[in-house]
Parts: C-alpha cells; structure tokens; sequence
C-alpha cells in the first residue's frame, strides 16, 4: 500500500478489548478535516481479525491493537486484513507492566 492508495479522509481505528462489547454498537467516531478515528470495542481477543476484516471493508488503513491482545491475535488480525492495512499494536514498557495487569484485571472483573 503506497501513501496514494489511502483514500481521503484517512480513516484509522484502535480495536480495544471490553468483555460484553458489541463492535458496531459500541464504538466511537471522531471526524475532522482530513482524518476519521475509530474507537472499536471487541468482546474479545478471538474477535479482533473478524472485526478488523470488516473495519478495512469499511475503508479503514491503519488498524491499532490493544496491548491487551496476545500476538497470536495479531497475527489473525495481520493475516485477515492482509495488505489492506497496516497494523500496529501497543505495547508496555516495563515500568507500566504492573499497572497494565492491574487495568487487565479490573476490567476482566467488570466485564
């Protein structure tokens, strides 16, 4: 994919994990001149590569994935968007891996 494949607005999406999610319901949308940024809950790790296959359907480019999801669920997601997007995932440096476990914890809790 070359810079003059990215259609206009450049669409992107962080693909967070929240138990109970639904992807088209629950997620959030900011729009400005230029760029459109998706917030796309999945209800889990599993559901990431489908969802991101129908994000690109949908003329997303860039794909961002929770550090929360393990690399096995980034490769899902890299093989089911293949070179229709590119994929990024967020990871912890050490200092934050406490609290990280603690937010993964909380949240598992909640959910």
């Amino acid at each position: 994919m070359s810079a003059a494949d990215i259609p206009s607005p450049v669409t992107w999406a962080a693909v967070i994990e929240h138990p109970g999610a639904d992807p088209v319901r629950d997620r959030h949308v900011y729009s400005a001149p230029g760029v459109r940024a998706l917030i796309v809950p999945v209800p889990s790790g599993d559901a990431a590569a489908e969802v991101a296959r129908a994000l690109v359907d949908e003329g997303v480019s860039l794909i961002e994935l929770c550090g929360g999801l393990t690399s096995a669920h980034v490769a899902a997601v890299q093989a089911a968007v293949g070179d229709r997007a590119a994929v990024g995932h967020v990871t912890f440096s050490s200092e934050a891996l406490q609290r990280a476990a603690a937010y993964a914890g909380a949240a598992g809790a909640a959910g």
